[in-house]
């Protein structure tokens, strides 16, 4: 069993050598685009919950 597991790690190191890693600007540009479009899309669905909620406190009081 420790041998199935010694070569699944060296297996594993093997691939990561040969794995194309990001430069480390396009790494953060990629961040920081993730960070904005989830705080935009935050902005768009309360806009959206305070204008349906606003609706049906009309429709329920009128």
């Amino acid at each position: 069993m420790f041998a199935k597991f010694k070569t699944y790690i060296e297996e594993s190191r093997q691939e990561f050598r040969r794995v194309n890693w990001p430069s480390w600007e396009t790494t953060v540009r990629y961040t920081l685009f993730v960070i904005g479009l989830s705080l935009a899309l935050s902005v768009f669905l309360g806009i959206l919950d305070f204008g349906f909620l606003t609706i049906l406190k009309q429709a329920t009081l009128g």
